[in-house]
Parts: C-alpha cells; sequence; structure tokens
C-alpha cells in the first residue's frame, strides 16, 4: 500500500515539473472586412399583402432578403426623386 502512495505522490510532481507535450492552440483575431457595416434603425410599415407576395417571391427567386429588397427599394426611389429635383 505504501508503494501505491510512493506512485501517486511521484505522479503528482511530475505532472508539475514536466510541460505539456500537446500542441496549444493558437487564437488569430478575424480579419475585418473592408466596408464596415452602416448603423441601423428599425422601421416598421404597413404595405399591401399583395406587395408583400411579391417581394417575398421575388427574395426566394433571386435569393435575397426582404430587408435587402427594403433597403435597395429605398435608396432606387430616393436617388430618383433627388435627381428629378435638382
Amino acid at each position: 500500500m505504501t508503494d501505491y502512495k510512493d506512485k501517486l505522490g511521484g505522479l503528482a510532481d511530475k505532472l508539475k515539473k514536466d510541460t505539456p507535450k500537446t500542441p496549444i492552440q493558437e487564437v488569430h483575431p478575424i480579419r475585418q472586412s473592408a466596408a464596415l457595416k452602416e448603423e441601423e434603425a428599425q422601421l416598421n410599415v404597413w404595405i399591401p399583402k399583395a406587395l408583400l407576395k411579391r417581394m417575398k417571391s421575388y427574395g426566394v427567386e433571386y435569393d435575397t432578403s426582404l430587408k435587402d429588397i427594403s433597403v435597395d427599394a429605398l435608396k432606387f426611389f430616393l436617388d430618383t426623386k433627388l435627381k428629378k429635383s435638382t
């Protein structure tokens, strides 16, 4: 029994003295993309059901979100309105 305790005590000392032989994983930060996201705000609007169905079918067909469709449509609308007024 004392032989077992001696081996167990020796194991603890070995663990304390020896450095781990397994490689340690290195963590590298993710590179940020060049285009930073703009700050966003929430917009809630009521639109006709038929228009929503058209938006959803367009999104499925062209693999884009309703948010992206809305943002593109608003940008297009405002750009054309500003060009006409100047």
